[in-house]
């Protein structure tokens, strides 16, 4: 029989290898997973696998995945963005850097609304991004605000990302949705307050518009009105968890009926875009569901070699205690985000982490703020963050992948700083969850 060390250098340089290889991340999680339990517990094992599979499926909280998904595309294609991005425009056009900052807001209006990153930034990326590079704004400043406010997308709930935390740690979904409201708003403003001091210090950045093409205050009025249907999405959404009205589940449906409402009153409701957006709903959750089955197999596998006493042994070694070990879990985190996507990351690295939370003393919930704040970082970091392929995908031709590269450097180092912030007041996270839940 191998040793405890010397199976973990095997199942997790497989794993790196064969996702390397791209081969599919479902595979590779299922397949080492069978392997590797045949190999320790013997035949028994593919029983054990197929008994935690069935449990999984038994759980409520999967079909909110779809829901959130299907309420996501429905949003992208019912015109919500173009009227708020005008909102924004005549709201914020007169102030260095406005279009930037409301870009920002839009994106985490768009958060609170979908559920998925990739929604805000290509949306924006395609309204708003051409419409700041026409009016002089520096590329950079421009790209790296879309790619930080398109990240709020799995942070602030509803989040596709909580509910698949929540299925791995077992931890109320409903709580992690009101422990990321806080935070999520905490980055807006940080990523704002450096836009606005960034512009007002260098006026050529994010030049405000000129006096005669700023709108008056009953065009400014009007145009409010666009504001409502995202409210009401929000409110049915999050006011029905909150409240004690609905589960994360009927939410979710109630979202996917008001996403149907905003597409009805702006006349873009048709059978092109159901069909359209219930069979990328159909491919992006069947992706999803596979690889949350192989991911459960895959802690299962390594807990059953001895992972949890193994990994103690090697806290022990770290330096500063419980806070080294967080400090050592997030540069972890930080590593893995720029080069593997960040459902895998999750899938790979909470059935190491998880005991160690437990063992320092971590509240779940708010180490899954962190978690998540991390996948988001992720998404926005090079080399394969996704929003940045996202950005370049619907970007204008002058826009080079360079560009968009170095774009993220300051705004991750602002996301860094608001991490830190979470990590130095943990109320920020917890204070929500508890006054609502409690």
């Amino acid at each position: 029989m191998l040793s405890i060390e010397v199976l973990t250098l095997l199942f997790f340089g497989l794993l790196f290898l064969f996702i390397m290889l791209g081969v599919p991340l479902a595979f590779v999680l299922g397949g080492l997973s069978v392997i590797f339990l045949y190999f320790v517990q013997g035949p028994i094992a593919f029983y054990l696998i197929a008994s935690k599979m069935w449990d999984l499926m038994e759980t409520s909280s999967l079909i909110a995945i779809p829901l959130y998904v299907f309420m996501a595309l429905l949003l992208e294609r019912s015109g919500v963005a173009h009227d708020l991005y005008r909102m924004m425009h005549l709201w914020w056009g007169g102030v260095r850097g406005g279009l930037a900052i409301g870009t920002v807001g839009i994106c985490t209006i768009f958060a609170a609304m979908s559920g998925i990153s990739g929604t805000a930034v290509v949306t924006m990326g395609t309204i708003a991004l051409p419409q700041m590079l026409k009016r002089g704004y520096n590329h950079r400043l421009a790209l790296g605000a879309i790619n930080a406010g398109g990240g709020f997308g799995i942070l602030i709930p509803p989040s596709v990302l909580m509910v698949l935390y929540s299925l791995l740690t077992e931890v109320s979904v409903g709580r992690l949705f009101a422990a990321g409201v806080m935070p999520g708003l905490l980055l807006f403003l940080l990523v704002s307050l450096y836009i606005g001091i960034r512009c007002w210090i260098q006026p050529e950045m994010g030049p405000a518009l000129p006096p005669e093409e700023r709108a008056k205050w009953p065009e400014k009025m009007q145009a409010l009105r666009s504001v409502v249907l995202p409210i009401l999405i929000i409110l049915l959404v999050l006011g029905a968890i909150f409240g004690g009205y609905a589960t994360v589940t009927e939410a979710a449906a109630v979202g996917v009926f008001g996403a149907l409402v905003a597409s009805a009153v702006n006349r873009k409701l048709s059978w092109t875009s159901l069909s359209e957006a219930s069979l990328q709903t159909f491919r992006l959750s069947t992706m999803i569901a596979w690889i949350i089955f192989a991911a459960h197999a895959y802690s299962m596998a390594y807990t059953a070699m001895g992972a949890e006493e193994f990994i103690s042994n090697i806290t022990a070694h770290i330096p500063g205690g419980k806070w080294g070990a967080l400090a050592f879990m997030m540069v972890v985190l930080l590593i893995l985000g720029m080069v593997l996507d960040p459902v895998g990351i999750m899938l790979v690295t909470l059935p190491v982490f998880l005991p160690l939370v437990t063992m320092h003393g971590f509240d779940p919930i708010w180490f899954g703020i962190l978690f998540v704040i991390m996948m988001e970082i992720g998404y926005m970091t090079p080399p394969f963050g996704f929003n940045l392929f996202y950005l370049k995908s619907v970007a204008p031709p002058e826009v080079s992948m360079k560009d968009i590269y170095w774009s993220v450097g300051p705004y991750t180092i602002v996301e860094l700083l608001g991490l830190l912030i979470i990590i130095i007041f943990p109320a920020i996270a917890l204070w929500l969850p508890d006054y609502i839940f409690n």
